[in-house]
């Protein structure tokens, strides 16, 4: 083989075009765009420099070049955006934006801590796709709440179709080398970071991850006391060992309200740039390095129209019956009692359980009469049967402090309506039993909750005719606002999610899963949902829903503002009502106003300090401990109501004080963040329908017919059947997102095979230049390649193209706007080069993109422009 000399100009199957740096032999070091490459010196094909081509005069058939530079320009725009990724629903600016920022460098380390909402599955698809396509990435690992794993690989396969794994650890033993027989798994973190059967040993053995996503990343944490979570741990071992490629963390409350766990987590990406044992204050300009941060209120379309707006908040106040004040009388001087009786236990083991027996007493009690009873009568039948004391007290004590201190929710409502079957064990007071016998026949007494009713009222007066959804914090009361809705409007109009499926309602006995609920629910074929907490997290209920009814508060806000989540997101396309309950005899009515109070005072803060303050709510009780409002909920109970407010600011003097203001303005203002003013010019304006004529072209390049029977049938050329999963034919393919919840095989994207077999078969073409005989004569247009020479850094951002509208006036395009100026010509009759000189018009052109290079806003540290290939226009006169 004759040998390549440097700079000569070269195309690799695998790697596409490129210039020869050194021949050594049996392999070739060649400069590609995306980097230096050795190989296999057999495996390349010499082929003339574009730039040569046209200061010889030689010209190439229209159709060729056209269809050679199209695919370049269609593989340049997805590398850098994701924006012919074949999700099912139509990108966002900002999803965009984040898929650019982090693939801009490689290997990725990003806190990705967009707002709840926002469509962190679409981004992390978009961030996904082009490295799937151009096989940078071949293993990636997700790691998510266990609630969330199915929800990751259901998103992922009916968006993208990228099929993922679930990790199931009765496959992962000594002798099925699980670890490096899946290359790409979701997996929970409840699962993960329990080191169960050397699990752990394999994994770190295992190949690298070329990509890691972790979701809900602020459960990584280090505390100043407790030291790091095993989560944390995991990752840091798997980091340490270099087991992780690139990084990308997901969480809406990244800061936790301590700022070593916050920079721990950086430090965790980018352990060059941020140390834990340093202040934060001093590590804040590096932020926008590492920390990605999207809120509601910022977000647009492609025309800059902000696309959420508040929720508009109602509240509906009802008053007890005289037998539900009766109950409630008696349950707070029971609660009264027995924290007496706690008292005197000193700081024991059965102090806390007595403690928390009333806590979940209290809750279920704030919920409904009828979650409270079912609890109360499950303890007095175990009390009458004298059951014995040992059964499960240390378990049940450390289960429920466990579960709450990793917030499961679920989880630790679930052990709420268990209390009385749980707790037997323990007494909460000097003659519980004739007191609890009193209590539970109060509860007998109450026929009718005025609650629901009043939720029935404004159903019928507020919400006519509207799908509601339902939020309520234990199964008992769902049951009983399901039997309501179902007395009133029929059985079949409601739909349910808990955490097992299971209910039992009107003595029957349903099962639904999530995922079927949820569906009927979006597409309207039940008109109520009523949830629990297992919806209040990764589900999306928009479909056909804006409205939300708290049948209680929670006892945190946070979950308030997970719930609002669920309809509040990317997708809807109407104002958010929210209604909740209040009864003002209650201590909870009176604790909740105290809150929203605090909490709009807080906001105000941040209106001081920031030219737009934004929907910062998440953030602040993100970094609010848990405990604090469970402390204020319980420790209420005992505060003479004309001393309540007093109590109140005292015990939440630091909840939302000026530190905190600090830290969330530091954090967001220290953030990279999408700014529609700022980048919308970058933003590319193509979508999948412009990939058609590119189809179209390459089809008519291999004579092949295309019929359009409800979209796209043909024969697939025989250049392309040799790929692997390309079919013979093709019927019907459309570049239409909204059937790809149909059907994704038809929708054709970058990822789908045919497309990318096209891609692959167009840059391979050696045609760069032509002339093409138009009606009226126009400025030539010219393709080139801006790339970067230094290669010892981190390989992102692989180059760009960029196009050249010639004449007296020159015209610099982005990739996407000479795509659109292409799609518009017709391959026709080729012309001669009589009359021009290309070559000067290549230099002219070059010298106007290097004097452009600012405005295309590339990380590169050397950037070089190539001429890639150009298309010149004379009229049939010629």
């Amino acid at each position: 083989m004759t040998p390549l000399a440097r700079g000569e100009h070269v195309i690799h199957a695998a790697h596409g075009r490129g210039q020869v740096e050194l021949d050594l032999g049996d392999t070739t070091i060649v400069r590609f765009g995306h980097g230096l490459e050795e190989v296999l010196s057999a495996e390349l094909r010499a082929q003339p420099a574009p730039a040569q081509v046209a200061s010889r005069g030689d010209v190439q058939l229209p159709l060729d070049v056209l269809t050679r530079l199209q695919a370049e320009l269609i593989t340049s725009i997805n590398d850098t955006w994701g924006v012919f990724a074949r999700s099912r629903i139509a990108l966002l600016p900002h999803q965009l934006w984040v898929c650019r920022q982090v693939l801009r460098e490689w290997p990725p380390r990003w806190l990705v801590a967009d707002d709840v909402g926002l469509g962190k599955t679409v981004e992390a698809g978009l961030i996904l796709w082009p490295l799937l396509s151009r096989r940078q990435v071949r293993r990636f690992l997700i790691i998510c709440p266990a609630g969330l794993v199915e929800q990751w690989q259901e998103r992922l396969r009916r968006m993208f179709d990228i099929r993922v794994s679930r990790y199931h650890p009765d496959l992962d033993h000594a002798r099925a080398d699980y670890w490096n027989g899946h290359h790409q798994v979701v997996v929970s973190l409840q699962t993960i970071r329990e080191d169960h059967d050397g699990r752990h040993g394999r994994l770190l053995a295992a190949d690298p991850w070329d990509l890691v996503i972790v979701d809900e990343a602020h459960h990584l944490n280090v505390d100043d006391q407790a030291g790091a979570t095993l989560g944390y741990r995991l990752v840091d071992r798997l980091m340490q060992a270099g087991r992780i490629g690139g990084l990308v963390l997901f969480t809406a409350t990244p800061h936790r309200g301590k700022d070593r766990g916050f920079v721990s987590l950086l430090e965790l990406l980018r352990p060059d740039l941020f140390d834990a044992r340093k202040p934060l204050a001093e590590q804040l300009p590096q932020l926008s390095r590492v920390v990605i941060r999207n809120n509601k209120q910022n977000v647009t379309d492609l025309q800059g129209r902000r696309l959420f707006h508040p929720p508009r908040v109602q509240a509906e106040t009802y008053r007890y019956s005289p037998a539900e004040a009766d109950f409630y009388r008696m349950l707070t001087e029971f609660v009264a009692s027995g924290q007496a009786y706690a008292s005197t236990l000193g700081d024991t083991q059965g102090s806390q359980a007595v403690t928390l027996v009333l806590i979940a007493l209290q809750k279920l009690a704030s919920s409904s009469v009828a979650a409270v009873r079912r609890a109360l009568h499950g303890r007095l039948a175990r009390l009458r049967a004298a059951t014995s004391a040992a059964r499960g007290s240390r378990r049940w004590t450390e289960q429920y402090r466990a579960l709450e201190g990793q917030a499961e929710t679920e989880a630790v409502n679930a052990l709420d309506e268990e209390v009385g079957e749980w707790a037997s064990w323990v007494r909460l007071m000097e003659h519980e039993l004739e007191r609890l016998e009193e209590l539970v026949a109060a509860a007998d007494r109450v026929e009718e909750e005025t609650k629901l009713q009043a939720i029935l009222a404004a159903v019928t007066s507020r919400f006519e005719g509207r799908s509601v959804l339902f939020f309520t914090e234990y199964k008992a009361t769902q049951a009983a606002l399901m039997g309501e809705l179902g007395r009133r409007y029929g059985e079949h109009s409601v739909a349910f999610i808990n955490g097992d499926g299971r209910i039992e309602v009107s003595g029957r006995t349903l099962t639904l899963t999530r995922q079927e609920a949820s569906a009927r629910f979006n597409r309207g074929e039940v008109r109520f949902l009523v949830a629990t907490e297992a919806a209040g997290e990764g589900i999306d209920l928009q479909g056909v829903c804006h409205t939300l009814v708290h049948v209680d508060l929670p006892w945190n806000p946070m979950r308030l503002h997970q719930r609002v989540g669920r309809l509040n997101r990317y997708g809807q396309t109407r104002q958010v009502d929210v209604l909740t309950l209040r009864n003002e005899d209650t201590v909870e009515a009176l604790i909740w106003d105290r809150l929203t109070e605090k909490l709009g005072r807080v906001m105000q803060a941040f209106g001081e300090v920031m030219d737009e303050p934004e929907d910062l709510l998440q953030m602040v009780l993100g970094m609010t401990s848990p405990s604090l409002f469970r402390d204020l909920f319980t420790g209420a109970q005992s505060i003479p109501r004309d001393a309540l407010g007093a109590w109140f600011d005292a015990g939440t003097g630091h909840f939302g004080g000026r530190d905190v203001v600090d830290v969330v303005r530091d954090l967001v203002g220290h953030s990279a963040r999408f700014d529609y003013q700022e980048v919308s010019r970058q933003i590319p304006r193509v979508d999948l329908p412009d990939l058609e004529p590119f189809l179209r072209n390459a089809l008519n390049l291999n004579r092949r017919q295309v019929r359009h029977d409800d979209g796209l049938t043909f024969k697939t050329p025989e250049a392309w059947a040799g790929e692997i999963g390309v079919l013979r034919s093709y019927r019907g393919l459309t570049f239409d997102r909204s059937l790809a919840g149909e059907d994704l095989s038809r929708v054709v994207g970058v990822g789908h095979k045919v497309l990318d077999a096209a891609l692959g078969q167009a840059r391979g073409l050696e045609a760069s230049v032509t002339v093409l005989t138009v009606r009226r004569p126009q400025p030539p247009l010219l393709v080139y390649r801006v790339f970067d020479r230094v290669t010892a850094r981190p390989a992102g951002e692989r180059g760009t193209l960029v196009g050249v509208r010639l004449g007296p006036a020159p015209t610099v395009l982005r990739d996407w706007e000479a795509l659109l100026e292409l799609n518009a010509l017709q391959a026709g009759t080729p012309g001669s080069p009589r009359g021009a000189d290309l070559q000067a018009d290549v230099e002219r052109a070059q010298d106007i993109v290097q004097g452009r290079l600012d405005d295309l806003h590339l990380t590169f540290a050397r950037p070089q422009v190539e001429f890639l290939g150009g298309i010149w226009f004379q009229g049939p006169e010629a």
